[in-house]
């Protein structure tokens, strides 16, 4: 089915025509448009062309759908959407601002020097939401490492220092090339982690270069194990099976309700996997029967909303993507406003509840359109503290213990 939703996708579909329209009038005002009927073709066909590009990106997502399109269109017809209407909102909200700059003393003054700065302040504010724009799309496989420490309460001594790496939602496709991916899998070796995790969403749509990227993560390295779990875009491209299948050939273990137990010095790290948790259904199903007393239980979900669920079945750290950072974030008063919020608190980052903690990968791909905007590409590492100054991990190598 195609991957179209109408809270927030056709309310956002609304608010872009709404800007065209509020554009075309102000233009009209000034002048722009000729006295004549002309002005309301031009919107209603620019209208149109949204309204057509948005309906067949999405709907194109979908296998019957997508193989009637030449190969390469069907990103491109979704991504022309989403910036003509992330620009034409953009532009809509920078001439109410141009409009409350009129108003001000610089607006009416009446010296030619401060008339110019006025008119060159207009031109910066108008011009902003393109170069935003463009500054995302410039940016948005500039992938970078982001190391976060996260201390847990009673954390053994024997894990103190433990390095968790994590790569997520790769989205292999015309938006991020198998180059991009080979960077990001090199940075990650390099960072000599015990624990490597990929957490889902390999590639965007039926179509996309699977085998490629699965060529790429093969590559990955870690001194314990390199462990998974699916997104939901296994789902929608029906590659559940095959990908876990291959990466089990290639030595990587996706969970899928299942668990791995591994052993540092005297304490135990026991590591859980569930498949993408569907909204509105029952979340992490069986998964608490996957923890292990005794030991720090880790849980690998690609969607984080799950976090207070995890809370109550005991898991002391839940790893996971699907956000994007919000792909495109603006934070406001230390909060971050972006698409991802209409659907989980969790964007982006290290949350904390009753003790336990989530952290949120904005990983290194994008959907929809290849523009980021303050959630930068990146790939993580996470290691593991506790209070004090205990002794640093005894050992680069795990025993894996049955499960």
């Amino acid at each position: 089915m195609p991957n179209f939703h109408i809270f927030p996708d056709g309310i956002l579909l609304l608010v872009s025509l709404a800007s065209l329209a509020a554009i075309t009038a102000a233009l009209r005002r000034t002048g722009r448009f000729r006295e004549s009927k002309a002005w309301r073709v031009r919107l209603a066909a620019a209208s149109l062309m949204v309204s057509a590009l948005y309906l067949a990106g999405y709907l194109s997502i979908s296998a019957r759908v997508a193989r009637h399109f030449p190969a390469g269109v069907v990103p491109w017809m979704q991504a022309s959407a989403l910036i003509l209407s992330m620009v034409s909102v953009g532009t809509c909200v920078a001439m109410g601002a141009v409009e409350l700059l009129k108003r001000t003393r610089l607006g009416e003054a009446a010296d030619p020097e401060r008339r110019a700065l006025f008119r060159v302040a207009c031109g910066a504010v108008l011009a902003s939401p393109v170069a935003a724009t463009s500054f995302g799309i410039l940016r948005c496989n500039d992938i970078g490492l982001k190391e976060t420490p996260i201390e847990i309460p009673g954390l053994p001594a024997d894990l103190h220092g433990l390095r968790i790496a994590q790569l997520t939602d790769i989205h292999l496709s015309a938006f991020l090339s198998e180059s991009d991916l080979e960077r990001a899998v090199d940075m990650i070796n390099g960072l000599r982690a015990q624990i490597t995790l990929v957490t889902g969403d390999l590639i965007t749509r039926t179509g996309d270069p699977l085998d490629a990227c699965l060529k790429q993560i093969r590559r990955l390295r870690a001194d314990a194990a390199v462990l998974g779990c699916l997104g939901n875009h296994e789902i929608y491209t029906r590659t559940e099976n095959y990908v876990t299948a291959e990466c089990a050939r290639m030595g990587i273990d996706i969970l899928r309700t299942q668990k791995r137990l591994l052993r540092f010095g005297a304490a135990k790290v026991n590591v859980g996997g569930v498949d993408y948790q569907k909204m509105h259904e029952p979340y992490l199903t069986g998964a608490g029967a996957l923890t292990e007393p005794g030991a720090l239980n880790i849980l690998l979900s690609h969607n984080p909303d799950v976090f207070p669920v995890a809370v109550s079945q005991g898991w002391d750290l839940t790893i996971a993507g699907h956000t994007h950072g919000g792909q495109v974030n603006v934070e406001i008063l230390d909060s971050n406003i972006n698409l991802a919020r209409f659907f989980t608190p969790y964007t982006r980052g290290l949350y904390w509840m009753e003790g336990s903690a989530a952290f949120v990968s904005a990983g290194i791909g994008t959907v929809g359109m290849p523009v980021r905007l303050g959630a930068p590409p990146e790939v993580n590492l996470l290691t593991l503290r506790a209070s004090g100054a205990p002794k640093p991990i005894a050992s680069a190598r795990a025993e894996q213990c049955a499960s």
